[in-house]
């Protein structure tokens, strides 16, 4: 059994690190990566078949066609991975590497050493943590962060990481559906999570780990514009789980359209 990892791609041609992904799963059996074309304008899917040639049994590609955010790159990454019985964990990190190897390895085994759903990693948990932050940047997560907070109702210090893994069994519950925001995602899951557990009950089964090294890469495909929009997604995201309420049975959360029926390694996704 193996722990798929997606990494969302968008534009991705010069600054993916072929050698240290292919290493890596080279030297990491236990480990399926999942790069998914996020309908990129440059050559990153001829890369991404470069490394795949390089590990043709380690490395699967997802291609959407028409850039569509973050979300769904990853949604489609999680329902392809889904639908491979060697798969008992499925996380996300990103395609910069801005996480690395060794930190989304020690989320994995906290997982399952701790018997937790889902792992996540944080930026702002202290210790011997060495993050590397545009101060800009840093004074609007900070803002936003306490926007998120409220939302939620939970007692998390870093909804945005994006290194995340959860047990094969919760992918259906957090993936089903599709995200209302591209980049707001994650505060999506952490809502759909508390849905299905209760309040009380979903910081018992979940854990949020400090990350030994994270920097920030320029060159962000969050621009100034979505930046500006972020306040008034996340009052739409705070509408839609909190007012609206809306259910989904255990029954149609685990219904069979969840997986992806197709037996080949690489195919294409209508966006």
């Amino acid at each position: 059994m193996k722990t798929g990892i997606i990494i969302p791609c968008y534009n991705e041609e010069k600054r993916l690190d072929q050698e240290a992904f292919v290493s890596f799963v080279s030297q990491n059996e236990d480990y399926h990566l999942c790069f998914v074309n996020d309908g990129s304008k440059d050559n990153t899917l001829d890369v991404l078949h470069k490394m795949k040639e390089q590990a043709p049994d380690a490395i699967s590609i997802v291609d959407v066609k028409k850039n569509s955010g973050k979300a769904t790159a990853v949604r489609a990454g999680a329902r392809f991975l889904y639908n491979e019985s060697y798969i008992s964990s499925i996380g996300f990190m990103d395609a910069d590497l801005s996480t690395d190897f060794r930190d989304f390895k020690d989320l994995v085994k906290t997982m399952k050493n701790e018997n937790k759903i889902m792992v996540f990693g944080s930026r702002n948990s202290g210790g011997n943590s060495k993050i590397e932050r545009n101060f800009m940047r840093n004074v609007f997560s900070k803002f936003i962060k306490q926007f998120i907070l409220l939302i939620l109702g939970m007692p998390i210090r870093d909804t945005q990481c994006g290194a995340k893994v959860f047990t094969r069994d919760i992918v259906p519950v957090v993936y089903q559906e599709a995200f209302l925001s591209k980049w707001l995602f994650d505060v999506e899951i952490f809502l759909r999570l508390k849905k299905h557990l209760g309040k009380d009950n979903v910081m018992k089964r979940i854990t949020e780990q400090p990350l030994m090294r994270w920097v920030h890469v320029d060159d962000s495909k969050l621009g100034t514009k979505d930046a500006l929009i972020i306040p008034g997604k996340l009052t739409q995201i705070w509408f839609n789980y909190n007012l609206l309420n809306t259910d989904n049975s255990v029954h149609e959360i685990y219904g069979g359209s969840f997986a992806v029926n197709n037996a080949s390694t690489e195919y294409s996704i209508a966006a």
